[in-house]
């Protein structure tokens, strides 16, 4: 089944249509916020022409647009103007959007003048049933975190392998030059030997196959990356499921010229071997190898 080529966004405000678009556009959609319905055949159309750029397309569509809104259920219901769609409506308990207008002190779109936040979300309630009745999907978020949201969504309108597949940035870099504002998992290897004190390896670098025997071979090394990536192989599926496409993992050396980039390369030979999409960066191996470590 291909991924769908356009999905339409909408419910109550506040009940994460925002997060909602947002998560489609990470996972490669073509993305449009309020959207005047009227526009919304001319979009689907864009799914139809040969360019990537459109092969997906999400739209949101809210009360926002005011009378606009009104004529969604009609083209929704035209299949000469949208044929080919899949609407999305996310809903959420009264008490439970009362309380997010509050905490964000945004005002609901309908609140003003005689009309109080709870009458608001009563008449956006009334007018969105008749929608509401015919998405192919309703999320209640009620109880969702965004990264629950961000899962369901990943679930039921990716289908694409890559989607589905963490990828994995493993990055060696060297303590003395800081440690990496991007990581999201960092570990320290200089508890390891050096190879640096050997005269003849010093200028060598963790890509070259003796510093990577000098490092690899040994037992307390073979016994680290046992643990290692029985730690990493064991919490990756867990940032997948909260909804992350990407983490940087981030190994550190004095330097970053030997022992880190030894074991980020083995640490990426072996996620790629568990299914992994893997990169690997060498933050510091460039740097000048007479002062990388001490």
């Amino acid at each position: 089944m291909d991924d769908t080529r356009l999905v339409i966004v909408t419910g109550m405000s506040g009940a994460g249509r925002s997060r909602a678009l947002a998560a489609l556009e990470d996972f490669g959609y073509f993305c449009v916020d309020n959207l005047p319905p009227q526009m919304i055949p001319q979009v689907s159309a864009l799914t139809q022409i040969d360019d990537p750029h459109f092969a997906r397309i999400a739209v949101a569509c809210d009360v926002r647009g005011g009378e606009l809104f009104a004529s969604l259920l009609d083209i929704l219901n035209d299949e000469d103007q949208l044929a080919d769609f899949r609407l999305l409506f996310l809903d959420c308990d009264d008490a439970t959007l009362i309380r997010r207008f509050k905490e964000s002190r945004r005002r609901h779109p309908l609140e003003g003048g005689r009309v109080t936040l709870a009458r608001a979300i009563e008449i956006e309630r009334t007018t969105l049933e008749p929608i509401r009745s015919t998405a192919a999907m309703v999320i209640d978020t009620s109880d969702l975190r965004a990264s629950e949201l961000r899962a369901r969504i990943m679930r039921d309108f990716v289908t694409s392998t890559d989607e589905h597949t963490l990828s994995v940035v493993v990055q060696s870099f060297g303590f003395k030059y800081g440690t990496p504002t991007d990581a999201d998992i960092t570990f320290d290897v200089r508890f390891l030997p050096n190879p640096y004190w050997d005269p003849d390896l010093r200028p060598l670098s963790g890509k070259d196959a003796a510093i990577s025997q000098f490092v690899l071979t040994r037992p307390e090394t073979q016994s680290f990356l046992e643990k290692w990536m029985a730690l990493l192989t064991d919490v990756l599926p867990h940032y997948l499921a909260e909804g992350k496409l990407s983490i940087t993992v981030g190994i550190g050396c004095t330097g970053g010229r030997h022992r880190s980039v030894a074991l980020s390369e083995e640490t990426a030979k072996r996620l790629k071997a568990a299914g992994y999409r893997v990169s690997v960066v060498h933050r510091d191996i460039d740097r000048d190898p007479a002062a990388a470590a001490r």
